[in-house]
C-alpha cells in the first residue's frame, strides 16, 4: 500500500513539474528581447558575405529566430499546442534554409534538391501531427490517431514520390517512363 501511495506521490509530482517549471511573464519578455537581440546581430553577421551565401545566412538568422520565439512560448505556456507549434518552427527554418541551399545549383539538380528539402519539411511537420495528437487525451483520440497517421503516411509518400519522379526528369525517353513507373509502383501512385 505504502509503495502504491509513494508511486502515486511521485506521479502526481512530475505531473505538476511541467507546470512549475513555466516562465513568469518578466522571465519571457526579457526572453523575447534576447531573441530579437540574436537576430539582430546575427543578421549583422550576414552583412559580410555576398550573393546566396548572405541569403542562406539570413535563412539560418530568421529560422533561429522563429525556434527560439516558438520555445519561448513554450516555456511560458507549457501545451501540446506549443511544443507542436515548436516543431513545425523548426521544420520551416530548416526548409526554408535548404531552399536557399538549393539555389547555388541548377536545372534538374535544383529542382530535385527542392524537392528532396519539401519531403523533409513534410515529414517533420506530419511528424508533428501525430506526436501533438498521440499527447492527447480522450475517447476520440484513438480514432483520431489513426486518421492523423494515416494522412500523415500519404502525404509523406506523396512528397517522397515526386522527389523521385524529380529525379526521373534528368533521364529521357523509355529510361524516364521506366523511372517513372518504378516510383509509381514503390510510393503506391496511379
Amino acid at each position: 500500500m505504502n509503495t502504491k501511495i509513494a508511486m502515486l506521490t511521485l506521479a502526481m509530482s512530475c505531473a505538476f513539474a511541467g507546470s512549475a517549471m513555466a516562465m513568469t511573464k518578466v522571465e519571457y519578455k526579457a526572453e523575447k528581447t534576447r531573441i530579437s537581440s540574436e537576430y539582430k546581430t546575427a543578421k549583422e553577421k550576414c552583412g559580410a558575405l555576398k550573393a546566396n551565401a548572405k541569403d542562406i545566412c539570413i535563412s539560418e538568422a530568421k529560422g533561429a529566430e522563429k525556434v527560439a520565439k516558438a520555445e519561448a512560448e513554450a516555456n511560458y505556456e507549457p501545451s501540446v499546442k506549443h511544443t507542436a507549434k515548436v516543431a513545425v518552427a523548426k521544420a520551416d527554418a530548416a526548409y526554408d534554409t535548404a531552399k536557399e541551399k538549393c539555389d547555388d545549383l541548377s536545372g534538374n539538380a535544383k529542382d530535385v534538391c527542392v524537392k528532396d528539402a519539401k519531403v523533409a519539411h513534410v515529414k517533420a511537420k506530419e511528424d508533428a501531427k501525430v506526436a501533438k495528437v498521440s499527447a492527447e487525451t480522450g475517447n476520440a483520440r484513438a480514432d483520431k490517431m489513426a486518421n492523423v497517421k494515416q494522412e500523415a503516411s500519404e502525404d509523406k509518400r506523396t512528397a517522397e514520390y515526386k522527389a523521385a519522379k524529380e529525379r526521373c526528369d534528368s533521364l529521357a525517353g523509355v529510361p524516364k517512363d521506366n523511372c517513372v513507373n518504378e516510383a509509381k509502383v514503390k510510393y503506391g501512385m496511379k
